[in-house]
């Protein structure tokens, strides 16, 4: 099918005017402050709003419907605990990452347990978010590929592109306010899609409704207490060590925090982007609903092309919306792969240059470093572009290949910070036996895994759902690292990372100066 020329427009209009706002920044973009943290001037509202558009991407628009389209809304239950990991680490967490760190989340790490311990941490949030950047790519030529016929291999070179020059100008500052616009898209595109999928179809939005209720599509998975399966036991687990990691240790989320023009604005624009996902994951997971009971009030068949879940709500935007309605879901589309990727690029740069470039050029200028941060853009968004080529040739659900990926290369980045956030005495030895400990249980795990193993080693296999090894592999870095200094004595801490939570929690560290 080929896209209508007023959906054209739309789409050309907006992504047209997204890189207008990075351009518009560009000009500014004069020193690694400016291009990584936006000088520390953002309001809360911003920050609020491009958190919220930092959480949605082409795995939101198209994997979530994908997933309550074959099923229930189980894989919906993790990103309930984006509010419980708020609320335990956000008040303590966010100020403590303003006074601590300059760019980078990792400079933590190196000052706790030394330069190996950062860089092992970086790699490993370099990891995680390269297979995200990778899966956004695929997902938004999928779509486009699904909505107008185009060739998935041009979408993903086009966009991937247009992606990388977008965010080697705009810097962060483009990077929010990209965000900010893109939040408010995102519900049009959801009202419109809603809609239609409500109202089409015989008996209306009434019928729609019964007939997901008795088919017990809403429900949030099974409670059977069974950890080799998605059960609801399994999602919750996944997602409170998730959104824990994703609070602590995430430097697309960090560089949010640092953005904040106070410590206040900081926490205040976090609550109001956590508070505002829940509702749209909710809504597209509703999405997903609606084309079900769609296509089955309607008796309607899907063409013989339409072989995976995650194609058929493209589909049905492709051909059961009026022209323009149809352009305005795909530059939501397009504007929110743009968003997170720039995100995503600008925090690979920030992470490169801060964690390694500095390390090992000390005596670099600001400038050399703002060159060298644009260049890491440029070389991780064309190896993004090549692993998104070789994704787009798979046939993985898009949703579950997306949590199996970050639950393996996640690192234990988790269990880490708490090591060195909680545990007063541990030392660099302690949490290099905490990593070892983990990249050990994480290979067994990943190598041993499901019911074609890469090794099978019997009644020695991984036993449990893969979605578990993340979080496993962060309680045996912490439990592993906490025991090891009991099996020797504490002869030194440094000051500045050995504080008690208490003062902490009172705002200052010990080895600070009072005002």
């Amino acid at each position: 099918m080929h896209a209508r020329w007023l959906d054209l427009v739309v789409v050309l209009i907006y992504v047209l005017g997204l890189t207008g706002v990075g351009w518009r920044f560009a000009h500014r973009q004069t020193s690694t402050d400016r291009y990584f943290t936006a000088k520390r001037a953002v309001p809360s509202w911003a920050v609020g709003l491009s958190f919220l558009a930092a959480m949605m991407t082409s795995v939101t628009f198209i994997g979530y419907p994908g997933s309550a389209y074959t099923g229930d809304w189980s894989q919906l239950v993790p990103n309930f605990f984006v509010l419980v990991a708020l609320g335990i680490v956000g008040i303590v967490v966010i100020p403590f990452y303003r006074r601590t760190v300059g760019t980078s989340a990792f400079e933590y790490f190196g000052k706790r347990f030394g330069r190996f311990t950062r860089m092992y941490a970086s790699i490993a949030f370099a990891m995680a978010h390269f297979s995200k950047m990778a899966l956004v790519f695929y997902l938004l030529a999928l779509t486009i590929n699904s909505m107008t016929g185009w060739n998935m291999d041009q979408v993903i070179l086009i966009s991937g592109l247009l992606t990388v020059s977008y965010t080697l100008k705009g810097g962060f500052e483009a990077v929010i306010w990209t965000d900010v616009v893109q939040a408010v898209v995102i519900w049009a595109g959801i009202a419109v899609s809603l809609w239609y999928l409500l109202v089409e179809p015989p008996g209306g939005p009434a019928a729609a409704l019964a007939l997901a209720v008795r088919h017990h599509r809403f429900s949030l998975g099974n409670t059977a207490p069974d950890l080799s399966k998605p059960t609801l036991w399994v999602m919750m687990i996944y997602g409170f060590f998730w959104y824990l990691q994703r609070y602590t240790t995430d430097q697309t989320l960090v560089q949010r925090y640092l953005a904040a023009k106070s410590d206040r604005a900081a926490l205040r624009g976090v609550a109001l982007g956590s508070c505002l996902s829940i509702p749209v994951w909710a809504l597209f997971m509703l999405i997903g609903t609606c084309t079900w009971t769609f296509f089955q009030l309607t008796g309607e068949k899907l063409p013989a092309h339409i072989n995976k879940a995650d194609e058929v709500f493209p589909y049905f935007i492709g051909t059961h919306l009026p022209p323009g309605m149809a352009g305005l879901f795909m530059a939501a589309l397009i504007g929110a792969a743009m968003c997170a990727l720039s995100s995503d690029l600008n925090a690979f740069a920030s992470v490169g240059v801060t964690d390694f470039y500095r390390q090992f050029r000390p005596d670099s200028t600001d400038r050399q470093r703002l060159a060298m941060g644009k260049v890491i853009v440029c070389v991780s968004g064309i190896l993004a572009i090549t692993a998104a080529l070789i994704l787009s040739h798979t046939r993985s659900g898009a949703l579950s290949l997306w949590y199996t990926l970050s639950a393996i290369v996640s690192g234990g980045l988790a269990g880490l910070f708490f090591l060195a956030f909680l545990s007063r005495h541990a030392i660099r030895t302690d949490a290099y036996a905490g990593i070892a400990a983990c990249i050990a249980f994480t290979t067994w795990a990943t190598l041993t895994e499901g019911a074609k193993p890469m090794l099978d080693l019997g009644r020695f296999n991984f036993p449990w759902h893969d979605y578990v090894i993340g979080a496993i592999g962060s309680v045996v870095l912490f439990g592993v690292g906490y025991l090891s200094r009991w099996g020797r004595r504490a002869r030194y801490f440094e000051p500045d990372a050995t504080a008690p939570l208490r003062s902490r929690l009172r705002g200052r560290s010990r080895s600070e100066p009072r005002p």
